[in-house]
């Protein structure tokens, strides 16, 4: 019987591959659109991905993301490494710059200046150079990606100079960071060096980044400093997460790529759903047949539960497939580097393919279960 299911199946081509493609661009969509957004919101806290070696971040008690700061006063970093349980402490500064390219245009650049003497903030994935040059006067490192968007065409190389907010600055070292969510140019120098490159005013220090004792939990560390600094501590995954829901709450990006996803959803409902009825509607009468020689009902839902088990792994694998091609091929740009397929969301896709042809053969069966045997006896 499951035989005669799947000739039934392969024997009509055109609905076949009609029902295979409508599973396969549903799954290619969701997967697509859903990689997309996890790889763009996590843009919205690379750079904390981006210094490691800090597992708490102290700024003011408003600052609810990255991109929207309130300098600190410079003592409060004296404050923070006398609270028990903090192994360490140094500065940070984060900023816009404008930075003037090779052709002369303007652009704007996100400024990272790390701590001076240990330079806790750089990536430490160093591409050419050495890091410890910035303790060079005017000397800046590149963010690998942004390095082709400065000097357009150029292979990469040290020596380079430029103009960072109407200042000289000189390439000293090359690195590779995890792009980020406001700017695709990326600057890193000491944190001195950043304050003359910017004039935001008295206090310029953006965060101060904190490493808890061995022995010490970050998060009791970081609630010790809440309370006897009255700053905002988060530890590092908690200033992530965060970091990541400020974006989801607070702009469009969810409801769009919602909208985006769930349009694939329905699209594969409706044209699954509706070439499937046809399918076993063409089909009826053989199903009639069969049951007109005695095959039991339970049979019958066995072979069409079968024909759509077929089609949608068939369907799921070319386009999860596809999805899979997209990421690895799109991926070799700078501009699309960090979007990733999650293996979360290729199951969760196969779930939706799974319901997408569940609800399809439900429909279908309605006709196969009441079929009236005598039909194959007429004219």
């Amino acid at each position: 019987m499951y035989r005669i299911a799947l000739k039934m199946l392969f024997g009509d081509r055109a609905k076949y591959i009609g029902l295979v493609f409508g599973v396969a661009f549903s799954t290619l969509l969701i997967n697509q659109q859903c990689g997309i957004f996890v790889g763009l919101i996590s843009r919205a806290a690379s750079v904390i991905d981006d210094t490691p070696e800090a597992n708490i971040w102290v700024m003011d008690p408003g600052v609810k993301n990255l991109d929207t700061i309130f300098p600190l006063r410079d003592t409060e970093l004296a404050r923070v490494r006398g609270v028990p349980g903090v192994e360490w402490a140094v500065p940070y500064f984060k900023a816009m710059a404008t930075v003037r390219t090779q052709t002369g245009e303007l652009e704007s650049a996100l400024l990272i200046g790390a701590d001076d003497n240990s330079l806790i903030g750089i990536p430490a994935r160093c591409v050419l150079g050495d890091p410890f040059d910035l303790k060079r006067p005017d000397s800046v490192a590149v963010a690998k990606d942004a390095f082709g968007k400065v000097w357009r065409g150029e292979e990469i190389s040290l020596g380079k100079t430029l103009e960072l907010n109407d200042r000289r600055a000189v390439v000293v070292a090359v690195v590779e960071d995890l792009p980020k969510f406001t700017s695709s140019i990326t600057f890193y120098t000491r944190y001195s060096q950043a304050l003359q490159y910017t004039n935001n005013g008295r206090n310029q220090l953006s965060f101060i980044l904190v490493k808890a004792a061995a022995a010490n939990d970050p998060e009791a560390v970081a609630r010790q400093i809440q309370a006897q600094t009255g700053l905002q501590a988060l530890t590092s995954d908690q200033f992530r997460k965060k970091a990541i829901q400020y974006v989801i709450d607070n702009t469009g990006i969810p409801v769009s790529f919602a909208t985006v996803i769930g349009l694939g959803i329905i699209v594969g409902v409706a044209v699954v759903g509706l070439m499937f009825n046809l399918f076993v509607l063409e089909n009826l009468k053989h199903f009639a047949a069969l049951k007109a020689i005695g095959i039991k009902n339970r049979r019958l839902l066995a072979m069409v539960l079968l024909q759509a088990a077929v089609v949608g792994l068939v369907g799921y694998a070319l386009g999860l497939g596809a999805a899979a091609t997209f990421f690895e091929t799109a991926g070799r740009s700078p501009n699309f580097r960090g979007f990733y397929l999650p293996w979360q969301v290729a199951a969760a896709s196969a779930l939706v393919a799974t319901f997408i042809m569940l609800l399809a053969a439900l429909v279908a069966l309605r006709r196969v279960l009441f079929v009236d045997a005598a039909i194959v006896f007429r004219g």
